[in-house]
């Protein structure tokens, strides 16, 4: 476990030394290990699978002198045109880093899908919908070097967790909407599936928005939309992944914990992309920490159910 952490700090000092960004590391692994190995003993850090091909700190973005990365993970296959999974961390949009997915993202390489960890800029640089932005130029990024990375630019799909959940749906959603959509682009930011772990869809829900009732304690959702709820609650509504369920939503996996919080928005949506026939999983892991998709056992339960996900999802594309 030190030889991880250890190893974990000195990745992170080696990607940000030339990066002068405030940032908060209250969420790292070692923080969620912390957290829950007392309820949970026997869990360990689900480990990093050294049979895939890994490329560091690849700039995907820029604006101005801002450069955003991602590290890419390569499955060992010279299989071409493989479907390919953006990865986008947790962190309550202020905290949380690329390399902490590193585990995650290779397991899921090793059966056959190139992936990303991506870095997107937090409320400590930027508030919403910026990081919004900032995963739909990686979309672009894929479709403009799927030759270079052999992806089948039919088969992207957003991935993330917590924060990144709801990221990676709000993203997803938005699809063709133009206050979501970066200006100037070659390719599409359609994806063709959305795998959402633990991020609520809902921003308004009592749960997130109830937080805000000591001024000096504001709650990561406001830090990151710049308001309170009480402030400006359509802002509230305008970031929930909620308000977009339609017609032309694609495909969405739930994989959840057993903390209720984190479902807010879930059975809504699943309720309109019912009236759609639009073909959706739901997967509840009893007996869970919010960051399970960090720790086996749980990690092995995640991939497996991911990849029979996608094997349905993609085989007509």
């Amino acid at each position: 476990m030190k030889k991880v952490l250890i190893m974990f700090f000195l990745m992170l000092s080696i990607c940000y030394s030339q990066v002068k960004v405030l940032r908060d590391t209250s969420f790292t692994l070692n923080s969620a290990y912390q957290k829950v190995k007392n309820d949970y003993p026997s869990v360990k850090l689900a480990k990093i699978n050294r049979n895939v091909i890994i490329k560091k700190n690849i700039v995907y973005y820029r604006e101005n002198k801002r450069k955003l990365h991602l590290d890419l993970f390569l499955p060992a296959s010279k299989e071409k045109k493989l479907p390919c999974v953006i990865i986008i961390h947790g962190g309550g949009w202020r905290s949380g880093h690329k390399e902490m997915e590193w585990a995650l993202a290779s397991n899921l390489a090793s059966k056959n899908f190139v992936t990303a960890t991506i870095e997107y800029r937090l409320s400590t640089e930027a508030l919403y919908p910026t990081s919004v932005f900032d995963i739909k130029n990686a979309i672009l990024f894929f479709k403009q070097n799927a030759l270079k990375y052999n992806i089948d630019t039919n088969k992207i799909i957003l991935m993330g967790q917590s924060a990144g959940g709801q990221l990676a749906a709000l993203a997803g959603v938005t699809y063709g909407i133009k206050k979501f959509e970066p200006n100037l682009k070659k390719y599409s930011t359609k994806v063709c599936a959305i795998i959402d772990i633990d991020g609520v869809l809902d921003m308004t829900t009592p749960s997130e928005s109830g937080k805000d009732t000591i001024p000096t304690k504001p709650s990561a959702a406001k830090m990151w939309l710049g308001f309170t709820y009480r402030e400006k609650p359509e802002l509230w509504i305008e970031a929930s992944p909620l308000t977009y369920i339609n017609k032309n939503t694609p495909p969405m996996l739930f994989i959840n914990s057993s903390i209720p919080r984190f479902h807010a928005g879930r059975d809504e949506a699943i309720e309109i992309m019912k009236k759609y026939n639009i073909y959706y999983e739901v997967h509840t892991l009893e007996n869970t920490p919010h960051t399970f998709w960090l720790f086996e056992p749980w990690q092995t339960e995640v991939i497996n159910i991911t990849v029979n996900f996608l094997s349905k999802v993609l085989q007509n594309l």
